[in-house]
């Protein structure tokens, strides 16, 4: 339990404005606090009274917090929020710059972070005023004043090119996607009383119970089963602005509820191959990467794409390809290993996944060629070839996996390597 110091009660305070505001600081970190829980905030305070610290924390935790995993994030925040003078000066430490020097702070915690950025967000600088025109008798017929669409741009936007306040906009439309997936029909029956096949077997059970009388013909139906979700992300030098930002939308899709898949299993690759699939599991997005990352070794490092998907195909294929997986392979394509290797290991992992879709950044240049070793060897191996540079390239992602068949750019591609 965090300790409490005592609160001393101003004379004239305005503690209503108070929780409002803080009820905004957490909604900005991440917590989903709405209009109706600040009234029951404000009317718990009036009845539990404001006494002492410690049950004014309590009151607002019960009000604000609904998950486990939010408990970090509102302590954080109440703590800046409720002056602390101490915890004020080590998140403006954070976020500021500072010169280390050789003993430097200790990394904060993800919901340290959340907090500071939520509560140290400075407002809006107010619009200039601009001087009113001139009357004139001209009638304006098309007024195309701020037309544009800033979510348009953000979604066409490059991850390389977004800053920071950008790339933290993009987080928050890749955790709203959604991935949609077609169930698998199944060999295996159940009975269903407007099913296409008939049921001999349960019609004649029916009829013993009625005296030998076929009164009505029972049916089945074939059970659906859902696909596993299998991710292959490239995290080598090449790739590392936007393997991040794609491991992003993984674990939005590890966590999404009610998304139609059976798991979902995503893997790391670079020199070696990791399991990240445990980390992304977990509800709070900043502490489920810090944990990957901290998992692979191999950041920003060498890429040798055959010798991992050889490791894949080894020790983890069986285990998590079985039931119909779809395959995610997200990978520029440039490999040092042997070319064979890469086609014998990618031909491999076609037969046993439903579906292999190729995420490429690459592919967002309009001349774009396969001239790699690599693509070269990938290419005629994947079911799509689809760009991953951007959001409306990640949405654009649920064609390819909601349509039996769709190549992309594929075809155009493998024209250009056959002639």
């Amino acid at each position: 339990m965090v300790p409490h110091a005592d609160l001393p009660v101003p004379e004239h305070g305005r503690l209503a404005e108070n929780i409002t505001h803080f009820a905004r600081a957490l909604r900005r970190a991440g917590l989903p606090v709405g209009p109706g829980r600040v009234v029951d905030a404000i009317r718990a305070v009036e009845a539990a009274g404001f006494t002492a610290k410690a049950d004014f924390y309590h009151t607002l935790e019960a009000c604000f917090v609904s998950r486990p995993e939010h408990r970090a994030v509102f302590g954080q925040v109440f703590r800046l929020y409720w002056r602390d003078p101490q915890f004020l000066e080590k998140m403006m430490e954070m976020l500021g710059p500072m010169v280390r020097g050789a003993n430097p702070a200790p990394d904060p915690a993800a919901a340290e972070r959340r907090a500071a950025a939520a509560l140290l967000d400075q407002p809006d600088a107010p619009a200039p005023e601009l001087p009113e025109p001139e009357e004139t008798d001209a009638e304006i017929e098309i007024d195309a004043t701020l037309t544009f669409s800033a979510e348009e741009r953000l979604k066409r936007m490059d991850f390389e090119q977004m800053t920071a306040a950008e790339l933290a906009q993009a987080r928050r439309a890749i955790a709203r996607l959604d991935l949609p997936v077609r169930p698998i029909a199944s060999r295996r029956t159940m009975a269903a009383p407007h099913g296409r096949v008939p049921d001999w077997r349960g019609t004649m059970r029916a009829a013993l119970r009625s005296g030998g009388d076929i009164r009505a013909l029972s049916t089945r139906s074939r059970r659906v089963r859902w696909p596993n979700l299998v991710a292959l992300c490239d995290i080598s030098g090449s790739m590392s602005s936007y393997s991040r930002m794609l491991l992003h939308f993984l674990h939005a899709a590890a966590n999404a509820r009610g998304a139609g898949w059976a798991q979902v299993h995503a893997f790391t690759f670079g020199t070696r191959l990791t399991n990240i699939s445990r980390h992304l599991r977990a509800r709070d997005v900043d502490a489920a990467l810090a944990s990957a990352g901290a998992e692979a070794q191999d950041w920003d490092g060498g890429t040798r794409i055959g010798h991992c998907l050889h490791q894949f195909n080894r020790d983890w294929s069986r285990r998590v390809l079985g039931q119909g997986a779809v395959v995610l392979l997200i990978t520029d394509g440039l490999d040092r290993d042997d070319p064979a290797l890469l086609e014998a290991e990618a031909d491999r992992l076609r037969l046993s996944a439903r579906k292999l879709i190729w995420l490429n950044p690459l592919l967002r240049w309009d001349g774009f060629a396969p001239r790699a070793r690599g693509v070269k060897a990938l290419l005629p191996r994947v079911d799509s070839f689809r760009a991953g540079h951007s959001v409306g390239s990640l949405e654009a992602l649920s064609a390819a996996l909601t349509r039996a068949d769709d190549s992309g750019d594929k075809r155009r591609l493998m024209a250009m390597l056959d002639g």
